[in-house]
């Protein structure tokens, strides 16, 4: 009976016109298909400098600027004197709707129990309009040795400083080959 009933509704069914058969097959595709934003995974690893860097250039990418901001190694400041250093960086990456970027080789030197770290990158910042902006330059990134810290708060590796200037072409090719001291 089941065979006979499929036969039936194959054989009753109107066939749709081939084109409307793949318009119909690409929009279930399409449907099917994450947004854009579902594919730039959440990353927060601190592990090593290219990686801090990788997550900062990640909560960029996904607009979560506290986020991003907490990457960096910032003096004591007063609330007020901190809601406003917050909201210059923030208001620098508002406009950012992606980021890639490509890091060089890490250079790490010791110095007193910590361990600074050089590490060249090239981005390519993408707006919201879908501009593309090239930058390149270097980052300095400090861990103080773990087994040095005895008192809380932990202060995990972090960014030092960034500069950055802008750039164009492809990232392998304004990715500086160091940095200097």
């Amino acid at each position: 009976a089941t065979g006979a009933a499929l036969a039936w509704s194959a054989k009753s069914q109107p066939r749709l016109p081939r084109m409307t058969r793949l318009l119909l097959v690409a929009t279930l595709a399409l449907l099917a298909t994450p947004p854009a934003i579902a594919d730039e995974r959440y990353l927060d690893d601190r592990s090593t400098a290219t990686s801090v860097i990788a997550s900062f250039y990640n909560a960029i990418g996904r607009q979560e600027l506290t986020r991003a901001w907490s990457y960096y190694r910032h003096e004591p400041m007063s609330e007020a004197e901190t809601t406003a250093a917050f909201d210059d960086f923030a208001r620098g990456y508002a406009d950012t709707a992606s980021v890639t970027v490509l890091t060089g080789e890490e250079i790490a030197e010791g110095a007193a129990g910590s361990v600074y770290y050089r590490l060249p990158v090239a981005i390519d910042a993408v707006s919201n309009a879908g501009t593309h902006t090239q930058f390149a330059g270097c980052y300095t990134l400090k861990l103080v040795q773990p087994a040095n810290q005895v008192t809380p708060p932990f202060s995990p590796l972090h960014i030092e400083a960034g500069h950055l200037d802008p750039a164009k072409g492809e990232l392998g090719a304004i990715l500086p080959l160091d940095c200097p001291d």
